[in-house]
């Protein structure tokens, strides 16, 4: 989908500079269009910079700046988990930036260590259970979830996407490969149904009694909560003396051969800023991953909880290692 997003003239921005060259912007994102669009328009209405966005899948887009080389039009990458923006940085796509900016606004473990990527929106990826068949004091860790109590009683997503993916690779960096392979098989001896395809039909599973605890990102539990407030479903934070819940972003970088460099970083900057932040992560009920900004009040109604501090690029960097572990352990 391609949309271009261009200066309203009108009596209240005839003030505003007219679009040039350097003041345009083309972007490849991952992250829909309802999600993306309103910030765009606040960004063009305050600096009179056009924006041209392509919306896709992670893959696709991936694959096309990789296929395009130096003659893409693209000059910024939005894209979805740590996972996807560590390969696309090894992928060689993304240019490393240097910005105090971005550097003040996002926390060193949400961002590229060499400045390729940065987190924009942080998502808890945390345990959902049944209220009428759960304690919440009967749960504690991801790695509880393996005990032979709950077999028969959970239910997980597929092992196809980079969430899970990206949750043990964590698993790991914290605990090693032999220690999160037993975890990883545990799990799957307490499937209490094949995984489903999403959070959301996992959680709906739980809601219908087939299991009874299941694990997803945060904002997939918000966007049922809101078509559903009186689901029997809540958040438990897993992990809270030990390493904390495990946490991701959707996170943008500067495209290797942009041809406005200066502009994309230009709006990287603002989309990290106080003044978007807000937005950018209540549009899709997660976390703003700037400490200066507060959760939207129906993301803080959740509670506080403890993240990992571990940053996010090991989700990557160990990504291959857990897909491999997954298939060994039966995880599909």
């Amino acid at each position: 989908m391609i949309r271009r997003l261009i200066p309203l003239v009108c009596a209240a921005t005839l003030a505003a500079p007219i679009a040039s060259a350097a003041d345009e912007v083309v972007v490849y994102s991952a992250r829909n269009e309802h999600l993306i669009k309103p910030l765009f328009d606040h960004y063009t209405a305050k600096t009179g910079t056009a924006i041209t966005y392509i919306t896709d899948k992670e893959g696709p887009l991936l694959q096309r700046l990789k296929a395009e080389g130096a003659r893409t039009p693209a000059d910024m990458l939005i894209t979805v988990d740590a996972g996807n923006l560590w390969y696309a940085a090894e992928s060689g796509v993304l240019a490393a930036i240097d910005s105090p900016v971005l550097n003040a606004n996002v926390p060193a473990n949400l961002r590229d260590p060499q400045g390729r990527w940065y987190g924009l929106s942080e998502r808890a990826r945390t345990i959902v259970y049944s209220t009428e068949r759960v304690k919440p004091e009967e749960l504690s860790s991801y790695e509880d979830l393996a005990d032979p109590k709950w077999k028969g009683r959970l239910c997980l997503r597929t092992s196809k996407k980079v969430y899970n993916q990206s949750l043990v690779a964590t698993l790991i960096a914290r605990l090693g490969e032999d220690q999160a392979e037993q975890i990883v098989r545990g799990w799957v001896d307490n499937l209490a149904a094949a995984p489903f395809s999403n959070d959301t039909k996992a959680m709906e599973a739980v809601a219908a009694g087939q299991c009874d605890v299941t694990v997803v990102n945060t904002y997939y539990f918000g966007r049922l909560q809101k078509k559903q407030p009186d689901v029997k479903l809540a958040i438990f934070w897993p992990n809270q003396d030990s390493s904390g819940v495990h946490i991701n972003v959707s996170g943008a970088g500067v495209t290797q051969h942009a041809k406005h460099p200066e502009a994309a970083q230009k709006l990287l900057e603002w989309l990290s800023s106080a003044e978007a932040q807000g937005d950018f992560a209540a549009l899709n009920l997660e976390f703003p991953v700037n400490p200066t900004v507060a959760p939207d009040p129906a993301v803080a109604a959740w509670g506080t909880f403890k993240a990992d501090a571990l940053n996010v690029n090991e989700a990557g960097r160990l990504q291959a290692d857990a897909i491999r572990l997954m298939d060994r352990a039966g995880y599909r």
